[in-house]
C-alpha cells in the first residue's frame, strides 16, 4: 500500500464548536542535552496557543545517561515565564529506551482527556505506551520520527534490535497513526523507501529568532573572539555530526588562512570529546581550534553574529535546527548534502552544500571565504530564508491546520480505534 502524502498548505477553518483543540505532546526527554528534539517541542509549545491549540507535554525527568532533572513529578508544571502550557514529568526508571512506569500509568489514565496526541521519537518506551493508550481510548495520534527512519539512523546503535522493533512495534504503529510528521521532504522520502504504509505530513520546524546583540554585549560574552575571523560549528558532540571531518578539513586549509580560527560549541559524551581533542592536537592546530562547550542565550547569539561561516557537515540530519538558527543570525552556511534542508539553503543562495569528505568540506570553505561580496549577499538571503520558511508562525499555522483536520476526521469516524 503506497503512502498517502498530506500537504499542509492552507488553513482548515474549523467550526466554532471544534475549538479549542487540546493536544498532548509525548517525548522521552525535554532535557537540552538532547539538542534539537527538545528545542523543537518547546517551539511548538510556544507557537500553537496563538492558533487556538491547547498544548501540554508529557515526558520523563531524564537529563542524560544516569541523570535526572529536579522537576516535580506527576503534577502539572508551568514552564518559564516566556513559555506557555503545562508539562508533566515522570520518573525515568532506566536509561534503556527511557522507561518510565509512572508515565505509562498516567498515559493510560489520562489520554482520553485530549483530542489528539503528538508523539515525538521512535524506538522509545514513551512512544509505544502513548500510541497504545491512544488506540485504546479512540484518540488519534501523530508520530514525529526525528530522523530515526533514515538509513543512517537505522544502522546506528543496535541495528538488529531496531530491525525487529520496526517490524513488530514501530511499523504497525506508523501504519495506524493519523499522520506521520516529517520535517523535510528528504526525511519523508527515506522513510517511504521502507515500504511501510503511512499517511505523511511534511511540516518544517520553526524557531523564535533571538534579536541581535550589541557590540558591547558581544564583546562581553565572547571577548576572545572579538577580533577573530572564525568558522563556527554548534551541535551536539556526536559521531553523526562529523566534527572529525570538519577538524580534518580545517587542517587542510589552515596554512592558506593563517588568521582563521575554528570554534566548536556543544556538549557530548566526555570520552568522545577527548578523542576529538586528541585529533585536534595531532593536527598541530590546537591553538587555533576553540572548544566552547554548551552555549545559549546572548553568548550563542554573539558567536553566531560574528561567525564568518557556519559549518554542519553531518552524516545525517532530518532537519537541522542549528542551521536555521545560523540562518536567522545572517550567517552563510556550509552543510553536507545529508542535512535535510540542504536543498532549501542552496536554492535560496544562503549557503553551499558539500559531501562529508574532509577535502570537499575544505574546498567549499575556501569558496565561502574567497569573496566578500558573495558573503554579504548570502547574509541577507540567509535571514530572508529563515524568517519566511522557518518561523514559529509558519510552523504553528501548519500544525494547527493538521490537528484540526485530524480531529474533524476523527469526529466523522475515520481514525477512531
Amino acid at each position: 500500500m503506497p503512502a498517502i502524502v498530506v500537504r499542509v498548505v492552507s488553513c482548515a477553518h474549523c467550526d466554532e464548536d471544534c475549538l479549542p483543540v487540546k493536544v498532548l505532546h509525548v517525548i522521552p526527554s525535554m532535557s537540552m542535552v538532547h539538542g534539537g528534539p527538545s528545542r523543537a517541542v518547546r517551539a511548538m509549545e510556544a507557537a500553537l496557543p496563538a492558533f487556538g491549540i491547547e498544548c501540554e507535554i508529557a515526558t520523563t525527568n531524564d537529563d542524560g545517561a544516569g541523570r535526572h532533572t529536579n522537576h516535580p513529578l506527576g503534577v502539572p508544571v508551568t514552564p518559564a515565564a516566556n513559555e506557555r502550557g503545562k508539562r508533566w514529568y515522570f520518573q525515568k526508571n532506566f536509561d534503556f529506551y527511557k522507561c518510565s512506569w509512572s508515565l505509562a500509568g498516567w498515559l493510560n489514565r489520562s489520554t482520553q482527556n485530549y483530542d489528539l496526541l503528538h508523539i515525538h521519537a521512535l524506538f522509545s518506551f514513551s512512544t509505544i505506551v502513548a500510541a497504545w493508550a491512544a488506540k485504546r481510548s479512540g484518540i488519534p495520534f501523530i508520530v514525529r520520527p526525528l530522523g530515526t527512519l533514515s538509513l543512517y539512523g537505522l544502522r546506528q546503535r543496535r541495528p538488529w534490535l531496531k530491525g525487529l522493533s520496526l517490524r513488530f512495534l514501530e511499523g504497525p504503529l506508523l501504519a495506524n497513526a493519523a499522520a506521520v510528521h516529517f520535517t523535510s521532504e528528504s526525511e519523508m522520502h527515506e522513510a517511504q523507501a521502507l515500504g511501510i504504509p503511512m499517511r505523511c505530513a511534511v511540516i518544517p520546524l520553526g524557531l523564535h529568532f533571538a534579536p541581535s546583540v550589541t557590540e558591547l554585549v558581544a564583546h562581553r560574552e565572547c571577548p576572545t573572539l572579538s577580533n577573530e575571523i572564525y568558522l563556527l560549528s554548534i551541535s551536539r558532540i556526536d559521531p553523526k555530526k562529523n566534527i572529525d571531518g570538519l577538524i580534518d578539513a580545517f587542517a587542510l586549509i589552515a596554512s592558506d588562512y593563517p588568521q582563521l580560527k575554528l570554534v566548536i560549541a556543544g556538549d557530548g559524551d566526555s570520552d568522545y570529546v577527548e578523542i576529538l581533542k586528541g585529533r585536534t592536537a595531532a593536527t598541530g592546530l590546537a591553538h587555533r581550534i576553540f572548544w566552547a562547550g554548551n552555549v545559549e542565550g546572548e553568548r550563542k547569539q554573539a558567536m553566531l553574529q560574528r561567525a564568518r561561516v557556519f559549518v554542519l557537515p553531518s552524516h545525517s540530519e532530518n532537519f537541522g535546527i542549528a542551521v536555521v538558527e545560523a540562518l536567522g543570525a545572517g550567517v552563510p552556511c556550509l552543510i553536507s548534502d545529508r542535512v535535510a534542508i540542504c536543498q532549501d539553503v542552496v536554492a535560496a543562495g544562503a549557503g553551499l552544500a558539500c559531501s562529508t569528505a574532509a577535502v570537499d568540506i575544505a574546498g567549499k570553505i575556501k569558496v565561502l571565504l574567497s569573496d566578500d561580496m558573495t558573503f554579504h549577499t548570502m547574509r541577507g538571503k540567509a535571514v530572508a530564508l529563515a524568517t519566511e520558511r522557518y518561523s514559529l508562525e509558519a510552523m504553528g499555522q501548519d500544525l494547527s491546520d493538521l490537528y484540526i483536520s485530524i480531529v474533524k476526521e476523527t469526529a466523522r469516524g475515520r481514525f477512531a480505534a
